[in-house]
């Protein structure tokens, strides 16, 4: 069983001290099969201990061996992407979080290092991902039950492989969960250049459903279109060519759309609502512009429109966890096929708070920042 200890942690910017309990974590030199004696290697991790800033309250440290229990799987972390649910986590505003002090991520894929002595079906060397996501994966050496990973197919390239639970998955959920979409549908969405945008296109372009995509007015906003264009979308506005009475006027032939999904909120939503079609379904899963959504009563009464909800982390935690584990499966097998990608950017993770200032956008808009262990 595994054990609570108090331990010294050491930063690498200074030294300091602090008394927590940890989840152990495991390994050896060349066992393959291990008893509770056996222990982790040290692991660098990004650790807060309160709430408030990330670039304030992350420090990078060192942990010390951790001993394993029989049903525990120690892996070496490969790639954890920097989510924004992640830094709200930190910013203490995520409805569910973890107890402090604690280390930060909560999405992330490596190679198993070590397994514990009762654990069938891992072995050393082998590829696995948080499934379903969980804290801690900030760090070069992590420990779970075995419950937690998920074994994936080597092939896969692990940038993927760690981003694949929280964005892809909401794309797919979305697209098959609110509206009975048929092959000739639409989709109007903001928020398009998102990483989940992305992924609403294609895997909304491999079912023969149409998209009307929203981007904001910004330098580059030509390019981006072409971009996302090539990744199949039928038609890409910004928010300032939208500015006219009748926007369906604007769809030439793709019909008006019975799904829309919303993640930034304001004005983008309202114009997300302007596009549906009677009875049609807004599907709200983030709130980019931090300000609320306003809906006409005519939309109410006389359109009849739906809003809904979602978010991932409600979905899996409903006994979901092997239907979740199908669905990335399939995901990734789509990104081995080459008919899934979207835009990231790897950082090594020496190079930690400089990834953390571009998802926290101090230097501009960015890709999703993946660090690399």
């Amino acid at each position: 069983m595994a054990c609570a200890r108090f331990v010294t942690l050491k930063a690498i910017h200074g030294t300091w001290t602090h008394s927590q309990f940890l989840r152990p974590r495991i390994q050896t030199s060349g066992i393959v099969r291990a008893f509770s004696a056996l222990q982790s290697p040290p692991s660098t991790a990004v650790f807060y201990e309160n709430h408030g800033p990330p670039d304030t309250v992350t420090k990078v440290i060192e942990l010390p061996p951790v001993p394993v229990g029989a049903n525990d799987v120690c892996v070496k972390m490969l790639a954890a992407p920097i989510n924004p649910s992640d830094i709200n986590r930190i910013e203490g505003v995520y409805p569910i979080r973890p107890p402090l002090p604690a280390v930060a991520g909560y999405e992330g894929v490596g190679e198993v290092h070590l397994i514990g002595s009762e654990v069938k079906g891992l072995s050393p060397g082998d590829l696995v991902m948080t499934s379903p996501p969980s804290s801690g994966t900030w760090q070069t050496h992590v420990v779970k039950d075995k419950d937690f990973w998920h074994k994936i197919d080597r092939r896969t390239p692990v940038e993927y492989a760690a981003t694949v639970t929280i964005n892809p998955l909401t794309a797919l959920r979305m697209i098959e969960d609110y509206v009975d979409l048929k092959s000739g549908d639409a989709i109007v969405q903001n928020g398009a250049t998102s990483m989940v945008g992305q992924c609403v296109i294609q895997l909304a372009k491999l079912r023969g459903i149409h998209t009307i995509n929203i981007i904001r007015d910004r330098p580059g906003s030509d390019e981006a279109k072409e971009k996302l264009k090539k990744l199949g979308a039928d038609v890409v506005f910004t928010e300032s060519q939208l500015d006219v009475k009748k926007v369906k006027d604007l769809l030439d032939n793709i019909s008006e759309p019975a799904l829309g999904l919303n993640c930034v909120g304001g004005n983008a939503a309202s114009l997300v609502l302007k596009f549906l079609r009677q009875g049609g379904t807004m599907v709200t899963y983030g709130g980019m512009a931090k300000k609320p959504i306003t809906v006409s009563t005519s939309s109410f009464i006389f359109k009849e429109l739906s809003l809904k909800g979602f978010w991932l982390q409600k979905w899996i935690g409903s006994d979901k966890k092997e239907e979740c584990r199908e669905m990335i499966d399939y995901l990734l097998g789509l990104v081995r096929e080459g008919k899934l990608k979207y835009d990231m950017e790897l950082a090594p993770f020496s190079e930690f708070h400089t990834a953390l200032d571009k998802a926290l956008g101090k230097l501009g808009s960015q890709p999703k920042q993946v660090i690399k262990f």
